[in-house]
């Protein structure tokens, strides 16, 4: 495997990881390359990317390495967050919202295997809004983020804790999981939650 390519390949892994990230050791092991090109090709990106003033950087937390915004743009973030256009929560994070709401905590990588898609950007956009929050790390390879919701989540619906939500049967389907969304649509009468709603 040409250079190049590894770099290509790395920063697709990277990309797929997310938050998460991936240490050293798992990028050799996925392409076949040694610990010592792999760490050489990463430092070598992260160098590249400074220099080209990418939006992006790579960074390395706790012997793992992930993509991030910089943090000089955090302002232009905030605006797309707060912006109008972009108030309303989506069907997918709505869907995500309810997975997390009855299987806390739980792990992105399991909130996509229920849905069958990438959840990361409705992960996002539930965290930024305070609707749910990191509640520590599973048992698992890697230590993967678990989610729960916030107190924001239980005063938006009225609820005194979690075990107020509508009680759902045993949920083991896809078609259950449309059940339990239902459940957390029907706690909205009806309207769509919007972030002016979170803040009032």
């Amino acid at each position: 495997m040409d250079y190049p390519k590894l770099k290509s390949i790395i920063e697709g892994l990277l990309f797929l990881a997310g938050e998460e990230g991936l240490t050293v050791k798992q990028v050799a092991e996925i392409t076949e390359q040694s610990t010592g090109l792999v760490e050489e090709a990463l430092e070598d990106m992260k160098e590249e990317w400074a220099r080209q003033e990418r939006g992006l950087q790579i960074v390395q937390i706790a012997g793992s390495y992930k993509m991030a915004t910089l943090a000089e743009h955090a302002p232009y973030f905030e605006r797309l967050a707060y912006s109008p256009s972009r108030s309303s929560l989506s069907q997918a994070a709505l869907e995500t919202l309810s997975i997390v709401a009855y299987r806390q905590p739980i792990t992105r990588v399991d909130i996509e295997e229920i849905r069958g898609v990438k959840s990361e950007r409705a992960i996002h956009t539930l965290t930024t809004k305070g609707l749910i929050e990191e509640v520590g790390r599973a048992e698992a390879i890697g230590r993967p983020i678990l989610y729960g919701t916030t107190k924001l989540f239980l005063d938006y619906f009225g609820l005194a804790s979690i075990k107020d939500l509508p009680e759902p049967s045993q949920f083991e389907d896809a078609e259950s999981l449309e059940e339990e969304t239902q459940m957390l649509f029907d706690k909205l009468d009806g309207h769509q939650l919007t972030f002016d709603d979170v803040e009032n």
